[in-house]
């Protein structure tokens, strides 16, 4: 056992909360691609059968593994031709910013959830302690991730959607010179999820501001039953 909880990044009683967090987080986050992809004319992750809740089509299993390991990994990202669109570079901005709002609504629906529990007096009076671990893990876990996932995804940098907002959003002569550097701006990604000086000052600082939003949003909650 202590062999497992040395080879994932998780303890191994907490991965099976991990991996559910992860695979409602992730499904979500894709499934809003596909939805306002579709809504807004462009049928092609309707087509791949994207357009659904149901995980299994927006997992990527090395992407999975390699996040339940080393910390980071990715879903099967959701292709959208901006061509179809009405408008491209605003639908096309729309289209990428919902993925991390759902990652943000999911983040405050977990955070309300655990407040109202514990402020209400609800999460106390329950006698099964294994249900109790399991809320006072999960929970935190999960409104936690998804507070980070709402804001790692908005970095500008290739494949995350802040990116592809930036690409959307600037001025045509700005955006074409960003494409230009695409191809570098992947390694720079890449430098800072594997060195660790460059995470401690990129990708451990959303980590902390993602448990101070949490902490902040269910202290808030708690105080309205006071």
């Amino acid at each position: 056992m202590d062999f497992l909880d040395r080879f994932f990044r998780y303890p191994i009683d907490q991965l099976p909360f991990f991996l559910l967090t992860i695979l409602i987080a992730f499904t979500v986050h894709e499934f809003s691609h596909a939805y306002f992809a579709n809504k807004f004319g462009d049928p092609t992750a309707k087509l791949l059968g994207r357009v659904t809740l149901n995980p299994v089509v927006h997992f990527d299993l090395f992407g999975v593994l390699l996040l339940i390991i080393a910390g980071f990994g990715w879903a099967r990202p959701v292709p959208v031709n901006r061509a179809n669109f009405d408008k491209p570079r605003l639908m096309g901005a729309i289209v990428s910013v919902v993925g991390p709002l759902s990652n943000l609504l999911l983040a405050i629906i977990g955070a309300i959830v655990y407040g109202c529990l514990f402020g209400s007096g609800v999460l106390g009076n329950i006698e099964n302690e294994r249900v109790v671990t399991a809320l006072m893990t999960f929970l935190p876990m999960f409104s936690i991730t998804n507070f980070f996932l709402f804001m790692f995804n908005l970095i500008p940098l290739p494949p995350l959607d802040g990116y592809r907002i930036l690409e959307d959003v600037l001025p045509r002569p700005l955006s074409r010179k960003l494409q230009g550097v695409e191809q570098w701006s992947i390694f720079i990604f890449l430098l800072i999820l594997v060195i660790p000086p460059l995470q401690a000052v990129t990708i451990q600082p959303l980590y902390i501001f993602a448990n101070n939003m949490y902490m902040d949003l269910v202290g808030l909650i708690i105080e309205l039953y006071r």
